[in-house]
């Protein structure tokens, strides 16, 4: 028996923010990361529109990009302190992944975060808060599925936390919010959206379901991406990209993804690769490899007819100035001494991490280590 849950209620398209009004409740907190949201005025507004439904609030900011164990726990506390009946996750992917856990230790602070890391291990949540998402950026889908990513800076590891439990109750998908991207985080967060999309539609369990999901996501990216990231006021495109990610969030929570995402969590964790330029670089190495493995590409072929989706990807990679290597990014530095010193740690667990489970094929520690040298050096 298989199942496909989404949100109880996305409301979409511009104004959608006004669906806060209509919330019942006492107190909310509100998580968002850095300084963006609140320079743009949406947390002020998020803040007006919970007081004109008769909801208190108070906001917990300062979400890593790639959040940590560490401010999950100081959320957690702050929760705890202020008793809120509702969570508000404003941002980008970070802070809806942050507030996701936050909130499972605010219900249950009797858990450690290892005991939350085996897929499916979280226990109920609802029982003091519900979840409301607000994706500032087109991209993770946070505000869509059943997953989150956190970092254990420890160890350097990213871990993917699975739970059907963290799918929001809300989502709020208002293209005002992703207009006032630069167009550098345009770019990776919408190939974010393309890697979700491609990724689900060639799963090991995709079905009738997500398949036509991820097959939509596909096409509205390829078609205005370029535009989002050279004119980012262009409405509909913004629009676009934001239904393409909630589409692919859709299609990926509920069939899980494969190698790309594997193994760009597990850059990102030794490296500080940002999440979507991972994606970007690593998709058409891995198209390449699964192709051995799956037809399914050449359906997302004929569709958009072209003859190359990994050809195809590499150009848009190029039009929105991403790399086609690791060696090659400027956001950090990655020498061959330390990429080699750590490839083998870096490979087995990226071979470890639960979205290789679904990917085509039967990949092997060697094969993602290869996968990785191919993708340094541009072979």
């Amino acid at each position: 028996m298989n199942m496909f849950k989404i949100p109880e209620s996305i409301y979409f398209g511009e104004n959608a923010m006004e669906a806060l009004k209509t919330l019942q409740g006492r107190k909310a907190i509100i998580v968002t990361g850095g300084s963006s949201m609140k320079r743009f005025g949406f947390i002020a507004q998020t803040q007006e529109l919970l007081g004109a439904a008769g909801i208190d609030s108070i906001v917990f900011d300062g979400v890593e990009p790639n959040p940590s164990v560490q401010t999950v726990v100081k959320g957690a506390q702050a929760m705890r302190d202020f008793e809120p009946d509702w969570i508000i996750a404003i941002g980008g992917g970070s802070a809806l992944d942050a507030a996701k856990i936050m909130w499972c230790f605010y219900e249950h602070p009797q858990l450690g975060f290892e005991d939350i890391i085996p897929v499916a291990s979280m226990p109920a949540l609802r029982n003091k808060a519900k979840f409301v998402a607000i994706p500032s950026t087109s991209g993770t889908a946070s505000e869509i599925t059943a997953f989150s990513v956190i970092t254990d800076l420890e160890n350097h590891i990213k871990y993917p936390i699975v739970s059907p439990h963290i799918v929001p109750d809300v989502a709020i998908i208002d293209p005002a919010l992703p207009a006032k991207m630069p167009p550098h985080i345009t770019a990776n967060t919408g190939m974010d959206v393309m890697a979700h999309a491609l990724e689900a539609f060639v799963s090991t369990v995709a079905n009738d379901y997500s398949d036509p999901l991820a097959m939509r996501a596909i096409k509205l990216v390829f078609e205005n991406i370029e535009t989002a990231y050279k004119q980012g006021d262009d409405m509909p495109a913004r629009d676009n990209m934001h239904n393409a990610s909630t589409l692919a969030g859709m299609a990926f929570s509920n069939v899980s993804l494969g190698l790309v995402h594997s193994l760009a969590h597990k850059i990102g964790g030794e490296f500080g690769v940002t999440h979507g330029l991972a994606n970007a670089i690593l998709m058409p190495y891995i198209i390449e490899y699964n192709k051995q493995s799956t037809d399914k590409y050449a359906e997302v072929e004929r569709y958009l007819a072209i003859e190359s989706i990994e050809n195809e990807l590499r150009a848009l990679n190029a039009k929105l100035d991403i790399p086609l290597t690791f060696k090659e990014i400027s956001e950090v530095e990655i020498s061959e001494e330390d990429y080699l010193a750590v490839l083998d740690r870096m490979s087995q667990n990226a071979f470890d991490d639960p979205c290789t489970l679904t990917n085509p094929g039967t990949p092997s520690p060697a094969d993602v280590r290869e996968i990785y040298r191919r993708a340094y050096y541009g072979q």
